[in-house]
């Protein structure tokens, strides 16, 4: 059971960021497990990573980061950031099993908020603002927190030594990384804040302006919040007020010592820490050694290369000690990464940078180059096929070894062309697939050097299924049936599912023994036709081409003794381990003097 579990969209920057970062380390400092939930927010549609001091935190081992498996976490107390997250119905939402439920307002959400969030995670949360006037404007709609969830800031992290010029320099926002934000701050004389009037709260930068020991002037409507520790005064009256105190070095310094200790007093750890006490998590017996993890990076790594996130995820949980992946993807593979916790690059496609393929072709060889400069890698794991970037950085960048993973299960008289570049690599894996009988591709012929594995897919020993629970998973194929609960995610609590064919979807579903109706994709890359086929052939899965194909075989699982028996022989199959044989390959590799078939 961990201590604290917070919930929230990792990706997001500014304040919630800074917020959840400043609690883990304070958590950690105190002994405390913490485990950090991904929920991607509605509102950020574009892909992004997550936050990098929050990567910070989990490459260090300050917290731990939440499989996206389904799996049920338990905890003393669940912090939900960001409630805005719940503005839509969930697919799936997060399974978490907590003594104390908190929700964390930064504003006052809407009456559909408050009625998602009970509905997920029980009567009994708890709101609680972050201020009074969050306070005042949240009303009566829900049980508050007798004290407010404020902000809190290790004061020792952002103490910065400055000269102060001859002219008094002033600054308003600015940068909401850490490392970038204390940068700027330690720029400054002044730091200013005036909000717009329906603004409730100034934002963690000041905060972090007086742990810096930059004073601060705000509006005045901010005194009953920061007392003494600021000055007050409207626009038009900032100029004199900086001029006057920036002259008066003994009044400057003792509003730096005031706004100091103010915010060491009310904002520090400490208070963090009595609040979590008031709810039964005590701080356990210091552990220095999480202050060291950083020092004991693995000395060897490898970079995967490719958007194939499932299987890389697959192979790297299950690398040896002291080897560690580092996935180089475009924008629509970093998410996926980072919630399945690996240490992630991003390298933008040609769409996203929108440049020709010529001059993306050097690009890519150029950063791969960097990244191969920056982790001195072992070895390059590159999926999918291997483009003209990739050529060229292979060639330019003799010190690690090259290995493809190659897909199979090509369509017939496709593909062809990329036979050839088998010759640039190392070794080539290819992911076995339960429906080999069936492939008619080019691979099936081009074998020189290639190794192949059971198929790579990431599933827990036999999950176990509620299979009582009426709920039809559709991935990749819009899809109801009537009595059914529709879902578009996990694996444990299915009756029965409607996808597309593709490899980690197919591989899926059969090994959890989930009764399946495939539906292959006509405009796939690889051969999802014939692996339904197969499938539907040796009697572990129903194959439909047409809409109405697909609605006639989910009549017919609607009847649970049907599905109880396509899931019986689904259960006789055995997938092996091709992630486990995938990573100790990959290992092989990165030994020295490495020679493998």
């Amino acid at each position: 059971m961990y201590d604290v579990a917070i919930l929230s969209d990792l990706r997001c920057p500014g304040g919630t960021s800074a917020s959840i970062v400043a609690e883990v380390r304070a958590q950690a400092a105190a002994g405390l497990r913490t485990v950090l939930i991904h929920l991607p927010s509605p509102h950020l549609r574009h892909g992004r990573p997550f936050q990098s001091r929050i990567v910070a935190c989990l490459r260090d081992g300050l917290a731990e980061l939440a499989h996206d498996d389904g799996a049920e976490i338990e905890a003393k107390v669940l912090l939900i950031r960001q409630p805005l997250i719940f503005t839509r119905d969930l697919p799936a939402p997060p399974k978490v099993r907590a003594g104390h439920t908190i929700v964390v307002l930064d504003q006052a959400p809407s009456d559909d908020v408050y009625e998602r969030v009970e509905r997920y995670y029980g009567k009994d949360v708890v709101w609680a603002p972050i201020s009074a006037r969050v306070r005042d404007s949240a009303g009566a709609r829900a049980a508050l927190t007798g004290t407010d969830w404020h902000e809190i800031i290790d004061v020792a992290e952002w103490r910065t030594e400055r000269r102060r010029g001859a002219a008094p320099v002033v600054g308003r926002d600015g940068p909401h990384d850490g490392e970038s934000a204390r940068e700027f701050l330690a720029t400054l004389d002044f730091f200013v804040c005036f909000p717009d009037a329906e603004v409730a709260e100034p934002g963690r930068m000041v905060l972090e302006a007086m742990a810096s020991g930059v004073p601060v002037i705000m509006a005045p409507r901010f005194r009953s919040v920061f007392g003494e520790a600021a000055l007050y005064t409207d626009p038009s009256g900032v100029r004199d007020l900086v001029h006057r105190l920036h002259a008066d070095r003994p009044a400057y310094d003792a509003l730096v010592r005031r706004a100091r200790a103010f915010v060491t007093e009310q904002f520090g750890r400490a208070s963090h820490l009595a609040r979590l006490a008031s709810l039964g998590v005590m701080p356990g017996p210091p552990q220095p050694i999480r202050a060291a993890v950083s020092l004991a990076r693995p000395a060897r790594r490898v970079l995967f290369v490719a958007d194939d996130i499932a299987k890389f995820r697959a192979i790297a949980r299950r690398l040896p000690s002291g080897l560690e992946a580092v996935v180089v993807a475009g924008s629509a593979g970093l998410p996926a990464a980072h919630a399945a916790g690996l240490l992630t690059e991003y390298l933008p496609t040609a769409a996203e940078l929108g440049v020709s393929d010529p001059r993306w072709t050097g690009f890519a060889r150029d950063r791969l180059r960097h990244l191969i400069e920056l982790y001195a890698p072992r070895a390059v794991l590159v999926g999918g096929v291997p483009h003209d970037g990739i050529a060229a950085a292979v060639a330019e960048n003799t010190g690690p070894r090259w290995l493809w993973l190659r897909p199979a299960m090509w369509k017939r008289g496709t593909g062809g062309e990329w036979a050839a570049r088998g010759a640039l690599f190392a070794g080539i894996l290819e992911p076995g697939e339960f429906a080999a009988a069936g492939d008619e591709g080019w691979t099936t012929t081009a074998r020189a050097a290639v190794t192949t594995v059971d198929p790579i897919v990431d599933l827990p020993s036999r999950p176990r299924r509620r299979t009582r629970e009426q709920t039809l998973l559709c991935r990749g194929v819009e899809a109801s049936l009537p009595g059914f609960r529709t879902v578009q995610a996990g694996l444990g609590e299915v009756a029965l599912a409607v996808s597309r064919a593709d490899y980690t979807s197919f591989h899926e579903l059969l090994g959890a023994a989930v009764p399946t109706v495939f539906v292959p994709d006509p405009e796939a890359g690889d051969d999802e036709l014939a692996r339904a086929r197969f499938a539907a052939a040796a009697g572990v899965a129903i194959c439909a081409t047409t809409d109405d194909e697909a609605a006639e075989a989910l009549e017919r699982l609607a009847v649970r003794e049907a599905r109880e028996a396509l899931s019986r022989r689904c259960a006789g199959i055995s997938l092996g381990d091709g992630a486990g044989d995938a990573a100790a390959w990959v290992a092989q590799h990165t030994a020295v003097g490495a020679q493998v078939g």
